[in-house]
């Protein structure tokens, strides 16, 4: 897998934090289309991906720590499993402008990689199945593709099964 930055000298703080990391990775670009109603679905599906390799971001309180969790776009996150995986009870979904702000990205573009402020992260277990996985490289229709173990290692993530699979 080759180094490349979405735009000469530019890039995203995630990008930026692949390539000063010096971790191998791929940048994905597509054309975002703001009606899509699952933005990981779009991703999966603009990119030719099998979505079990797509992993979605989102930011939850665990306990009243914003923690970050990292699944398969094609499930869903288990709010259980993540507070138990975080050490806690409770878990619900963050406030938007919450995550937003404390991460420095937008909603459909938040990336576990070059957050404002390092949350901890949990990353769902079946991404070490795979060779690499994609997640968001910091903005909506722009994809970075990485080893899992690389992943887990730049967020210092625990991994723990925290995704819900749909059924096929």
């Amino acid at each position: 897998m080759a180094k490349k930055s979405p735009a000469k000298g530019g890039g995203t703080p995630a990008t930026v934090a692949l390539e000063r990391d010096g971790a191998a990775f791929t940048v994905h670009a597509y054309a975002h289309d703001p009606a899509a109603a699952s933005y990981g679905g779009e991703a999966a599906e603009a990119l030719g991906t099998a979505p079990g390799r797509v992993f979605k971001t989102l930011v939850a309180d665990v306990d009243g720590t914003l923690t970050v969790a990292v699944v398969p776009v094609a499930g869903s996150l288990d709010l259980k499993a993540l507070a138990s995986a975080a050490g806690g009870k409770r878990a619900a979904m963050a406030d938007p402008a919450a995550a937003e702000r404390t991460t420095g990205y937008v909603l459909g573009g938040i990336s576990p990689l070059g957050q404002r402020k390092r949350l901890p992260t949990v990353v769902d277990v079946s991404a070490l199945t795979h060779a690499t996985v994609f997640v968001s490289a910091g903005k909506r229709g722009l994809e970075v593709e990485l080893a899992p173990q690389d992943l887990v290692r730049l967020t210092s993530a625990k991994t723990a099964p925290i995704a819900r699979i749909a059924a096929v």
